[in-house]
């Protein structure tokens, strides 16, 4: 384990020192759950988008033009008419 000093405003560290004593923690284990959480997050999203960006995009159509929107949704506009 490594100490750290940290800095932050006194309303800050108001907070800090009376949600630790809600914990019944002190404010450096407070700090260190909260960051450990936060990258353990960053680390879960990170691994979701990159799965993500690398999915297949193989859309295909066999060789027949997309359909346009005006067909997709003919019968629906037809009903507003």
């Amino acid at each position: 384990m490594k100490n750290v000093t940290v800095t932050m405003e006194d309303s800050v560290a108001d907070w800090a020192r009376m949600e630790a004593a809600r914990r019944n923690t002190s404010v450096s284990r407070l700090v260190g759950e909260m960051l450990a959480e936060k990258m353990r997050r960053d680390d879960a999203y990170e691994r979701a988008m990159q799965e993500w960006l690398q999915r297949d995009l193989s859309f295909s159509s066999d060789g027949a033009p997309y359909a346009k929107r005006e067909e997709i949704y003919a019968e629906r506009l037809d009903r507003f008419r």
